[in-house]
Order: C-alpha cells, then structure tokens, then sequence
C-alpha cells in the first residue's frame, strides 16, 4: 500500500496479520490468529505540533492526530472531518471533555469524560466507531441489493459502559446487528436499563450468568471460530477494536493544551505531567501510552486498579496472573453481596471488575519490541515481539499466567506506575470531594466511583512527585448519576446530602419497556451460533 505510511498500515500483535488497513481493522475488529491489531509504526508528532495545534477544538484536534493513522486514499479529509463533527455534536460539553481543577494546591485536575450520550467514557470511542462503521458499509454496498449487501455482525461484552456506549452509537443503522453480552446482576441498575430499554430492531441484548471475563471468553471464541465466520462477517466494538484506542488519545492532548491554557505556569519545560487512569481492560489508559509514544510530554501514566487488581500485581512482581480475588476485608460489609464469583471479586467500581486486560496484549508487543529487537532489522523485530506475545498468551490460556524478564518489567515502569484501591478508599475518597468547594461555584464534587479510584490512586502518587514541579490529571470516567447507589451509600449520613442534578435522560428510563434475552452459564461456542443465527433472521420480520 503505497498511500500509506506505516503508521497508516496495520499488523497483528501475535504475528499472523501484516499490511492491512485501517478499513480492514476496523471491520474485523479481531486478528485472525486470536491477536490484537495496532499500526506498523507509532508516528512522531509534527515539529511545530505544540503551537499549530494549541488552540484548535477537539474536533480539530482529533482530526490532527487520526490523520497520523489513516490514509487520505482510504479516508478522505473532508470525510473524516465531517465524521468527526458528527460524532462529537452529540455531546452535551462545547469541550467534549472539558478539565476542572479539583486541588489548586495539589495541582490536581479531573478531566470530564462523560459528557457524551449515555454519560461515560465510552462514547468518546463508540459514538465515531458506530460513523465508522456505517461510512464503510455504505462504501462497500453501493449498487448492492438484497444477499450481496456487506452486513456486519458485531458482538461484544460489556463491563457496564461499553454495552450502551455501543448501541446507542448503532441504534438503527443499515446493514448493522449488534449483540452485546453483560454479566446477569453485576452491573448498575442504569447500565441495564440504558441497553434493555433500546428496542431497535437491529440492537440486541443478551445477559449472562457468570462474569465480565465469561462474556470476554464467549466473544473472543465466536471471533475465531470458522463456521460462523462463514456466515457472518463479525465485528467488534470492545477496546479490542483499534479504532477505540485511537479515538480515546485525542483527549490525552485535549487535556494537555487545557491544562497549559488553564494554568500559565505549567509547561513541559519546567512542569511534569501524569495522567492517571481507573483501569479495568487496560484500553483507556494504553490510548494514553499511543500518546506519550507519539511525543507528548508526560511523565508518568498511573494505572489505577480496584481490587481486581493482576495490572497492579504485574508491576509490582513482573507476573501476570489470574490469581482469583477470593476473601473479605473491611470494604466487604459495605455491599450486601460481595462474591468473588470465577474469581472477579465484586466491588464498588463494578465496570473495573475484570480478571483479564484485553489490551495489556498491545502494550506487551511493544516492550518485547524495545527489549529484544534489533535496530537493524525491523521486520525481524516485529516477528520476535509477535512470538513473545503468542508464547506469553498460551502461557496464560493453558496455565492462568505468566512472568516476563526483569528487563520487560523495567521497560514498563519507564512509562507506568500503578495502584491497588479498596472499596474502603473509594468510599473515603466520595466523601472527602463532597466535602470539597467545587472551583465552579458548586457547593460540592461528587465522583461515581470508578473516578474515585482514578482520584484515590493520583493522591498517592501526589505523594512521589508532588507540585509544585508535577500537575496530575485524573481521568473522570462516569457521571456519578450512573451509580447513585453506590453514591448514595458513601454519603449516606452526609450532612445536607441530597442526590441532585440527576440528568433528565437517566430519570426517564424508569419504567421504560426493556427487551433482554437470558443466557444460562455454559452454553459453547455451537449454542451462541444458533442464538446469532436465530436473531439476526428475526431482524428482517
């Protein structure tokens, strides 16, 4: 392809896919030998970045860094353009992901993720991957009628925010049917009611007895299972999918120049700067990786887990390891069912709750990359990057785990900390905020509590590298209306606590029709056939 830069150009982390393209990637969603997709090279910013592109809205912004990976000849600028527009005027921000000072003294700052549709990070990503994905499929079926029409298939697993995120970017568009599977009872009331109560013909909901990590496993076994893509062309709207990634970096630099607008002091000159993440399947906080890779100046990213935490634990001993979360602590008697159920233990930041990161794959090809290629021969290091990658994930599909070599682990403590917080620490954290003058005049800040973790998490890491050299920006992931129980039970006997502010769009989902479909445990790979089959041939009736 030679309209494209190898930026532009795409391979699979286990090494079985080479040269495809952004289109291609972004249809298949998942590598045919089980690997993940991400581009031949990460492209350098332009020279004159900082200043060409200080002032620009995050549309142009986002425009800017997505032209680095997608070729004009597949893409064209207007296009993109008009995609990117569109995808953002749904949100609610001017900003799209505006940043507030939480701690001017602690040069703490929160940048505002959910300002989309269903009010979570996720739109960021899924609002532009549903545009994507109809501007492709209306590419590839002009002058098609009938059975010679693309139909995409796409099914994913859903934490909580990923699913509504997911549908409501897809909702109703052609030649699209979209399956998301969510663990039965272990996701918020409004993440349920967000999917459930979305009756298009082509969305379909299915919920399932087990974990996040069940629903992950049935997924990534339909990707590579053949019979069915014989008959259906499948894609992904999980962080699997390059494409989220690549949505998600913008507003790493969003927040960048926002910060250096907000605050006359801070610039990378004399300042340093860490994001920190709430973390579950690694994909939020890698989009930060593809940034500081890229050349934006940040110190240190801060993977911030709950108590499911085999990130943590990989950082601190070089072992990545399904070790289940069994056992009670303190934090244990503020829910009244804390189960450890195929070892994810059930927590107050419930969308976090994940055994496996699906995205720690990417961030292993490049530190097998850096630590055992060669600076003579890239393709070679590209084969023995994909081949430590495929030995590792057998590894931990036959043995539920694996080590790496000191000098992996210290390559991924060049760009990453971490933390482990408890439920105990997010509660504490709810009620410290509250507690807070919020710097717009509100009488409070109230964080749901996956941001509680992200903000418990960059306290600590205040204490490292404290200002006034070093800004923090934690990322805010959901509004805190999405779990106002779990809000609700931090701040019980808070003085004057009263749950306002809840948006219009959530308060009307009460009592709305819901359509979902229950899937017993152990169904195999033949029963989800029949189940796809069967629904995506009662779309048409």
């Amino acid at each position: 392809m030679s309209s494209h830069t190898a930026s532009q150009r795409y391979l699979s982390t286990r090494g079985g896919s080479y040269g495809l393209s952004f289109e291609e990637v972004v249809l298949k969603g998942l590598a045919s030998d089980g690997g993940l997709f991400i581009p031949e090279e990460v492209p350098p910013l332009p020279s004159d970045w900082e200043s060409r592109w200080a002032d620009l809205e995050f549309t142009e912004l986002a425009f800017e860094v997505m032209s680095l990976y997608i070729s004009p000849a597949e893409v064209p600028p207007a296009d993109l353009r008009s995609l990117i527009q569109r995808s953002y005027g749904t949100f609610r921000s001017p900003d799209i992901t505006p940043l507030v000072t939480l701690d001017e003294e602690e040069n703490l700052h929160l940048l505002e993720l959910f300002h989309g549709p269903t009010f979570a990070f996720k739109d960021v990503a899924l609002q532009l991957l549903g545009n994507l994905f109809e501007y492709f499929l209306v590419r590839r079926n002009e002058g098609r009628t009938g059975k010679d029409r693309h139909h995409l298939t796409i099914i994913g697993a859903t934490s909580g925010d990923t699913g509504s995120a997911a549908i409501y970017g897809l909702r109703g568009k052609k030649d699209v049917s979209v399956f998301i599977l969510h663990p039965r009872g272990r996701i918020s009331p409004i993440q349920e009611a967000q999917m459930t109560t979305v009756l298009d013909s082509n969305v379909h909901n299915l919920a399932v007895e087990g974990t996040f990590d069940d629903c992950q496993d049935i997924v990534k076994a339909l990707f590579t299972d053949h019979t069915i893509n014989k008959t259906h062309n499948l894609g992904a709207v999980n962080s699997i999918n390059w494409a989220r990634i690549l949505a998600q970096t913008t507003y790493y630099f969003y927040a960048y120049f926002s910060l250096v607008r907000s605050t006359p002091s801070f610039s990378h000159d004399n300042s340093k700067l860490r994001f920190v993440v709430p973390t579950g399947n690694f994909g939020d906080v890698l989009a930060g990786y593809f940034a500081k890779r890229m050349g934006l100046p940040i110190e240190k990213l801060v993977v911030a887990t709950n108590e499911n935490d085999i990130l943590h634990r990989f950082w601190k001993s070089g072992r990545y390891e399904m070790k289940p979360a069994y056992g009670r602590d303190a934090a244990s008697e503020l829910l009244v069912d804390v189960r450890a159920q195929g070892g994810v233990k059930e927590t107050l930041s419930p969308a976090m709750d994940i055994l496996v990161s699906s995205n720690f794959e990417r961030l292993l090809w490049f530190l097998a990359y850096d630590v055992y290629g060669t600076d003579t021969d890239t393709n070679a290091s590209r084969r023995i990057a994909g081949q430590n990658v495929q030995t590792w994930l057998s590894s931990l599909k036959t043995h539920g785990g694996f080590s790496v070599d000191p000098a992996i682990l210290d390559a991924a403590w060049i760009d990453f900390e971490s933390e482990r917080v408890t439920d105990v620490l997010t509660v504490a954290t709810i009620q410290q905020f509250y507690r807070y003058s919020s710097p717009r005049g509100e009488s409070s800040y109230v964080l749901d509590p996956h941001t509680a973790v992200g903000i418990a998490a960059s306290l600590r890491s205040i204490t490292r590298s404290p200002p006034p050299d070093t800004h923090h920006i934690s990322l805010a992931t959901a509004h805190p209306a999405k779990f106002a129980d779990i809000v609700k039970l931090a701040l019980d006997g808070e003085e004057e606590f009263v749950f306002k502010d809840v948006p219009l769009e959530l308060k009307e989902l009460e009592g709305k029709e819901k359509r979902v479909r229950y899937v017993a445990a152990g169904v195999g790979v033949e029963g989800w056939r029949e189940i796809v089959d069967e629904m995506v041939g009662e779309e048409g009736r």
